[in-house]
């Protein structure tokens, strides 16, 4: 028994084609509608269209990525109740389409943060990183959020002050491009003046009351999707730490536990990600799968290498802090026990060759993966042949 190998697709304008990631040996993509605004209805016309497409070219859609929550869903305020409805509705019409995983998260504004989108490798290949000095320079001096300087030490800031000073006018818009991206499947990226107004709307919800909207949430529409089996797999924090001063509830095997137990229906479960939760060291990968591997319907595997301070890189998928040979070990183990096979895609992979010259979706360039799934192809088959 194998995973279900996919790679992750952003629709006909993504500058990987379904071809690319056919040609990769891939059975299904991972996609969403991502130009039906969050909170709207996903109709079943519009996924039956979007289907259709994967399907001409001979692969299957089985898993979103992501059905986005509203933010006044997770605030609790506002037209909340309208867009869970929206969002119950988007369900029924997924199912009947043939979807059977629907990934989200509940990550406050911004869905990840990076603050180098071009971090060079040795081997001169780019990948994504986040140093947190940066972070900070940026938080104080090219955001100038109100009171961020409660949540640094005084040498923090004059360490940021000295580092930001440093930087040239380019720098300082790379910085801040990098910091302010948009959703997934945009290469737009966020206005400063939105990110204050957006943060302003968060400033009396903390980690209890946004930990509770979501098990609220969930309550919510968990019935729907049982009704319809779907299966919610939730996306762990990236990075699992508080930025800006939002809170973060999904960051640890703790924080994953926590919800599982609170809403114990079938239907919600986890979107395993090795890279997010690898960032913690205290999150024992190979652990959580053994512990909840009953509830993880999706896996996102890559590595990050934890460089101190702070501050992470994404590395090669065999590399970095994660022991992938253990973690996929743990997977084949898992789909034997419950008998099923679970969908698993390359998260990330490295700028390189050729597209090292094109214009991309970070993190999602075609060889990139490609050389990722090869290596996650070859280690399970390895595996499978052994165990």
């Amino acid at each position: 028994m194998k995973m279900i190998q996919s790679m992750r697709w952003y629709g006909p304008n993504d500058p990987v084609s379904l071809l690319d990631i056919k040609q990769a040996g891939c059975e299904e993509v991972v996609t969403a509608l991502h130009h039906i605004e969050p909170g709207e209805i996903w109709s079943a016309e519009e996924i039956e269209k979007h289907k259709n497409l994967i399907e001409a070219e001979g692969l299957k859609w089985t898993v979103v990525e992501s059905l986005p929550v509203h933010e006044d869903i997770k605030k609790r305020n506002g037209n909340y109740q309208d867009y869970i409805e929206n969002y119950k509705t988007s369900l029924v019409n997924l199912a009947k389409n043939g979807v059977e995983v629907v990934t989200y998260n509940f990550m406050p504004i911004l869905d990840w943060l990076r603050t180098d989108l071009i971090f060079e490798t040795p081997t001169r290949a780019r990948t994504l990183r986040f140093e947190k000095l940066a972070f900070i320079a940026f938080d104080l001096f090219i955001l100038k959020r109100p009171t961020a300087e409660k949540d640094y030490s005084t040498d923090e800031i004059d360490q940021a002050k000295a580092y930001f000073d440093k930087l040239s006018i380019d720098e300082q818009e790379s910085l801040s491009n990098a910091c302010l991206q948009g959703l997934p499947g945009s290469m737009g990226v966020f206005a400063v003046s939105d990110v204050l107004g957006l943060l302003d709307q968060y400033k009396d919800i903390n980690e209890e009351k946004l930990r509770n909207n979501l098990i609220q949430f969930i309550s919510d529409i968990i019935g729907t999707a049982e009704k319809n089996n779907i299966k919610m797999a939730i996306h762990p924090d990236d990075p699992p730490f508080s930025v800006l001063g939002l809170p973060r509830i999904m960051s640890t095997e703790k924080d994953a536990t926590f919800l599982v137990e609170s809403v114990p229906s079938v239907s919600n479960g986890l979107c395993f990600c090795s890279g997010s939760y690898g960032v913690r060291p205290e999150n024992d990968l190979p652990g959580m799968i053994q512990r909840l591997g009953s509830r993880i319907y999706f896996l996102h595997l890559r590595s990050v290498q934890r460089e101190g301070n702070g501050n992470f890189h994404e590395a090669n998928h065999l590399e970095g802090n994660a022991n992938m040979v253990k973690l996929v070990k743990e997977a084949i183990l898992l789909m034997r026990k419950e008998n099923r096979r679970i969908p698993m895609r390359p998260d990330h992979g490295h700028q390189m060759l050729d597209d090292l010259h094109k214009k991309v979706y970070h993190g999602y360039t075609a060889i990139g993966r490609l050389k990722a799934l090869a290596e996650l192809r070859g280690l399970e088959a390895g595996l499978n042949e052994l165990m």
